[in-house]
């Protein structure tokens, strides 16, 4: 039984994960299976913040926090298959069992998607790895908690490879950027917007880039994801071929490499 690392890291072992390097269903979810880097993104900013402040980012002692069968739990399993989507690759999968406030055992079966750190079922996740994990998470997250369906690109692997012309041209309207790291002493996630794309992304409700306008015409950004400004300003121009983002300059840790960009229809 392959346990891998992943495991570990949350404080599980073999008899509570399951095989996770098991064969993964394909993901039919939308245009998801004909667009290698879609993915549909409704990843709650208080799943994202809740557990990134609270369990520090898929420390050890999370463990508890995974079978936890309240409000607290539901939250964490959330970020946590978020998680795996991320780093995993379709032929891989995380498994284990909770059980809810009414004794019921529920046996989960996250699946991979995009391969972002694929190596983390044999060993611990890399600096790339955490950054590059960060990033796609960032990017998954919607402030209202709606499905929408993004193109996910990078110069990183495997993205870099990954979305074709017909991708693209179907998705046409890049949004922003994503970058930071969930996995350090002192989690971040900053954000920057295209500015051509700003009410574009409002309208779709992907406010987590563009940021929303309260009441008062401040603009926030969502929960721990802090939005630093224009693109344009921060980021290199746009990489002509694969229309995304090659590095962006953080306001305080200096520039970055791993970053996702996102684009809408």
């Amino acid at each position: 039984m392959a346990t891998g690392c992943m495991a570990p890291e949350l404080g599980l072992d073999a008899d509570e994960t399951g095989d996770l390097g098991a064969s993964a269903e394909a993901i039919e979810s939308g245009n998801a299976l004909s667009y290698n880097a879609l993915s549909y993104n409704a990843l709650s900013y208080n799943a994202l913040s809740y557990n990134a402040l609270s369990y520090n980012a898929l420390r050890p002692e999370a463990a508890s926090a995974l079978k936890d069968p309240g409000e607290g739990g539901d939250l964490f399993r959330t970020l946590v298959k978020y998680t795996v989507s991320c780093a995993l690759t379709e032929s891989q999968s995380f498994r284990f069992s909770w059980t809810d406030s009414a004794g019921a055992v529920h046996h989960e079966v996250y699946h991979g998607h995009l391969g972002l750190a694929a190596q983390w079922d044999r060993r611990a996740l890399d600096a790339d790895g955490k950054q590059m994990v960060s990033a796609c998470l960032a990017a998954h997250t919607n402030r209202y908690g709606v499905s929408v369906l993004i193109s996910m690109r990078s110069h990183q692997d495997p993205l870099r490879h990954e979305v074709g012309r017909d991708e693209r041209e179907a998705y046409p309207h890049v949004e922003g950027a994503f970058w930071g790291n969930l996995f350090g002493e002192t989690p971040y996630l900053r954000a920057c917007y295209n500015e051509a794309s700003v009410d574009l992304a409002r309208a779709a409700r992907r406010d987590c880039a563009a940021g929303h306008v309260d009441g008062e015409g401040d603009v926030e950004g969502c929960g721990i994801i802090e939005i630093v400004g224009a693109c344009q300003d921060l980021c290199s121009k746009l990489h002509p071929p694969g229309k995304y983002y090659k590095d962006c300059v953080d306001p305080e840790s200096g520039k970055t490499r791993y970053v996702v960009t996102t684009a809408l229809r």
